[in-house]
């Protein structure tokens, strides 16, 4: 993975107020830190480092072991989503039809890499390796629009369409 591009993180005291308020009613349970991370999550959209750093000196967990658990499991993102979510399927029959190639032309013109988000907060992308969608081989979604039965070519056409 190449340098990536740092979206400034924009929380706003409602949400950090909400934070709070969950990780005081939650903090003595056991088990909380899982359930705690998830809320913040669903309170920032993402888990960046500093939203991470409130986790960790509220609750006294090590930054460290926060940061462990956000990258191992793949519910939890480290940056923003898009206004538009890009997915491309690298699943097997995806993948055998040219998906990898249609994905690196993602990355091409949106100048970002897998996971990550472009500056102006419109585009995210991310691979996955199953839509269900088999028979429409080599597919893309963006929100809840599939495409299917791509080419390279026709990747710049359909972005067009979110811009």
């Amino acid at each position: 993975m190449g340098v990536v591009k740092k979206v400034p993180f924009s929380g706003t005291q409602e949400q950090k107020t909400a934070l709070l308020q969950v990780i005081r009613e939650h903090m003595h349970d056991k088990g909380a830190l899982m359930p705690i991370m998830q809320k913040a999550q669903e309170i920032y959209g993402y888990l960046p480092i500093e939203v991470q750093t409130i986790i960790s000196d509220e609750m006294n967990v090590p930054l460290e072991k926060i940061y462990g658990i956000a990258t191992f499991y793949s519910q939890f993102s480290l940056y923003p989503k898009g206004k538009y979510r890009v997915s491309v399927c690298l699943g097997t029959a995806c993948y055998v039809k040219g998906s990898g190639d249609i994905f690196n032309k993602l990355k091409e013109i949106l100048g970002i890499d897998d996971g990550e988000c472009t500056p102006d907060g419109k585009f995210s992308l991310d691979s996955c390796r199953c839509v269900g969608a088999c028979g429409l081989a080599p597919v893309i979604m963006i929100n809840d629009d599939v495409y299917g039965k791509l080419t390279v070519d026709d990747v710049e056409g359909i972005l067009k369409k979110y811009e």
